[in-house]
């Protein structure tokens, strides 16, 4: 081994100590620094495929066999292993947070975004309209304080403006269950697990081919364990392989059945599996001479993508003044002036009519003719721009490739997100929820924060259990559509634009929304080359068909993506992002992966191969006989 090999060898050594909490440092240092000064000769980082070399990797404790693989529950990824189960193929899913449904639950965005246009013309997926109802009908259990009785269907609680339909995370998370379960009836041997953090792949010796998937579940020693809502205290042991006073682990092995294949979708909403693996991708902003979008920065800046944002739930309840006490000792690492100095609530009122509490209100009392007045024991859900959105890249949330490979996280993967700034995150909504308490109640309408294992969002902190994510890691396609790395682009989709394509003999699913850009900032207020111009209401925007091209990455053969990470430009992603987007993707993913396993030709067919053996227009019959839809 060279030199400079040995010297990252002793930088990843350091890394893995750096990632268990308590480790001695000092061995670690001493460790690596001798290894480095002796010449020993350590195990190489990647395997003869060029593919990473997993270190540690414990004995599987389970193993799973599988047709499909979905990295993440997320609301996509819930849609993708669902469709791929009513297709009969065995599908197994792993979720890191106790919840399924991502943005509807665990990221606590139970309030969908939805396009307008879209609404009018009721032309939504028959799985979407199926997949709300069923929100509808789920019961959500009630305090006594909002003078309601005990339980209630969401349908008789929604009442907000933000769209049509806005519910507790926990029904989210309840009616992401009951739709896996539902479709798990269409092949039986399915699984799926939550608290379960993906760690890597294994591949064949082509590289192409991943042949198994690794992860670790964790298993709270304490029945009644709660989750802190403190992400950046909790994700290195979420993904640690070693267990801990509070949690046991269960190393597994996820792989094809003998003699059988396997796809893998990536649904987490980082992009994980493509961090990890380093398939070609981009982050952050788009600079303009590289997708040629007319509101594209002049640069690239990997820092900046979208904001993230903690969201909680406030309630017009007095709770004595615990939770605004309990706020009062938040400590962050800037002064609290700093934090507020970024809160505006942009000319809308707190309370009643066209109001702050009223956009996301998930609790109502008083539907139809008393919506317009926020009432005593009501609830809403809190997720605001100029409030706890945390668009500070000081540091970038998501690791580029060279943080990953000098964490050490390419052989041990804890994520790939900066624990700093999930920290600082935390803090700024935190300390929003306290100036909203602080300037905004008034006395017929008292705010408190809800928090705890019996509140919506189920943390101790009273947020959600992982930020909502905007933005993560966006794939390179293949060449299609005029492009060498496909990507949809800004004049794909503006009706004032030339340039748009269309991507009908190919699409797989259908997003549209307002381009809806949440930029990013530095403290010092130097350029950040976030796409500042692009936003624009979706009057302007034509609905966005996305072609299976833009779901299959470069590089490996059995993977789709089945979440935000497909091959769209920084400035696109402003409009697949939402609810709809995601979920249409995923179950695209999904239903394309059992089509592939059942009906493809030649057996062993691919993603990439299905358009150029003329097997498209078999695939989307095929998408349309599973209640999907990617036409206007």
């Amino acid at each position: 081994m060279g030199g400079a090999a040995v010297l990252l060898q002793a930088f990843i050594t350091v890394g893995n100590f750096l990632s268990q909490p308590g480790a001695p440092l000092s061995q670690g240092l001493r460790e690596g620094a001798a290894q480095a000064e002796s010449g020993a000769e350590a195990e190489p980082l990647m395997t003869a495929n060029g593919r990473p070399r997993l270190d540690p990797l414990p004995q599987a404790a389970e193993v799973w066999e599988c047709e499909v693989v979905v990295l993440g529950g997320s609301l996509g990824g819930v849609a993708a292993a669902s469709h791929a189960m009513r297709t009969g193929v065995t599908t197994c899913l792993i979720e890191l947070t106790p919840w399924l449904g991502g943005q509807i639950s665990a990221q606590g965005v139970s309030a969908l975004d939805e396009s307008r246009a879209m609404r009018s013309r009721d032309n939504f997926s028959p799985s979407w309209e199926a997949f709300k109802q069923l929100i509808r009908n789920q019961p959500v259990n009630l305090p006594s304080w909002t003078n309601l009785p005990s339980t209630l269907p969401v349908s008789e609680l929604n009442n907000c403006w933000v769209g049509e339909l806005c519910f507790s995370p926990k029904a989210g998370a309840t009616a992401a269950e009951m739709w896996m379960r539902a479709a798990s009836a269409e092949s039986p041997e399915s699984r799926w697990s939550t608290s379960t953090a993906f760690k890597g792949a294994s591949f064949d010796a082509s590289g192409r081919q991943i042949t198994a998937v690794y992860a670790v579940k964790r298993v709270p020693r304490d029945s009644s364990y709660v989750p802190e809502g403190r992400l950046s205290k909790e994700l290195s042991a979420w993904y640690s392989w070693s267990a801990d006073a509070v949690y046991n682990k269960v190393p597994i092995r996820l792989q094809a059945p003998p003699g059988g294949r396997m796809m893998v979708i990536d649904a987490t909403d980082t992009a994980e599996l493509v961090g990890w693996a380093n398939f070609p991708h981009r982050i952050g902003s788009d600079a303009q001479a590289e997708t040629g979008e007319v509101n594209a920065a002049s640069m690239a800046n990997p820092d900046c993508t979208q904001a993230y944002t903690y969201p909680f739930i406030l309630a017009t309840f007095d709770d004595g003044g615990e939770s605004y006490n309990r706020l009062q000792k938040i400590e962050s690492d800037y002064p609290r002036e700093r934090h507020r100095q970024q809160f505006d609530l942009e000319g809308f009122p707190f309370f009643d009519r066209g109001s702050v509490f009223n956009y996301r209100r998930m609790v109502g009392r008083y539907p139809g003719a008393g919506a317009d007045l926020s009432q005593p024991g009501e609830k809403t859900l809190v997720n605001w721009n100029r409030g706890n959105d945390w668009h500070i890249m000081e540091p970038p949330l998501i690791l580029t490739e060279e943080d990953i490979v000098l964490s050490g996280q390419r052989q041990n993967w804890l994520g790939g997100l900066s624990l700093k700034s999930l920290k600082d995150a935390e803090n700024h909504a935190l300390i929003f929820a306290e100036w909203l308490i602080e300037t905004q109640a008034q006395p017929y309408l008292p705010l408190s924060l809800l928090s705890g294992p019996d509140a919506p969002l189920g943390t101790r902190s009273g947020l959600s259990m992982v930020p909502y994510f905007r933005e993560g890691r966006r794939i390179l396609g293949r060449p299609a559509y005029g492009q060498d790395n496909l990507m949809l682009v800004e004049a794909d989709l503006r009706e004032d634009m030339t340039g748009g394509r269309n991507f009908s003999p190919t699409a797989v699913a259908l997003a549209h929304y307002d381009i809806d850009i949440h930029g990013c900032r530095y403290w010092d207020k130097r350029p950040t080359y976030e796409a500042s111009g692009a936003s624009i209401k979706e009057f302007v925007v034509r609905p966005l068909q996305i072609p299976l091209e833009a779901l299959v990455p470069q590089g490996v053969d059995n993977v789709l993506i089945g979440g935000k990470g497909i091959a769209v430009s920084h400035i696109v992603n402003g409009v697949t992002r939402v609810h709809y987007g995601e979920w249409s993707v995923g179950a695209a993913a999904g239903a394309t992966s059992g089509w592939l396993l059942q009906y493809g030709r030649p057996t062993d067919l691919n993603p990439s191969q299905v358009v150029v053996t003329g097997q498209m227009p078999a695939l989307q019959q095929f998408l349309i006989d599973q209640g999907l839809r990617f036409t206007w």
